[in-house]
């Protein structure tokens, strides 16, 4: 067996349980996974994804003012009635695209 070394990283608590339910669900371990990450950085020489900030800020409808939430309905309100809508496939297939899914 290869010689195994230890990592320690800090992570939210929240984001290491979603994560360890998916990767679950895959039968991957944290350790394996991290150890595919690691593999892949050094394989391409730098990080395997692109890590950029988003065209647009997403909206927090959390942190909106009952004013704000409701311009924001307003606005999808009147996209629907203009016929600015998408599909449900389009949507994914838009998603898939731009995220190399």
């Amino acid at each position: 067996m290869a010689k195994t070394t230890n990592l320690s990283v800090r992570l939210e608590p929240g984001l290491k349980e979603q994560a360890e339910l998916i990767l679950g669900q895959l039968g991957i371990p944290v350790s394996n996974a991290v150890n595919i990450f690691l593999k892949q950085v050094v394989m391409q020489r730098g990080i395997p994804f692109e890590v950029k900030l988003p065209d647009i800020e997403p909206i927090v409808f959390s942190n909106l003012t009952e004013t704000e939430l409701n311009e924001e309905l307003k606005k999808g309100y009147t996209d629907f009635t203009e016929g600015n809508t998408k599909s449900a496939k389009e949507v994914f297939s838009d998603i898939r695209r731009d995220y190399g899914i």
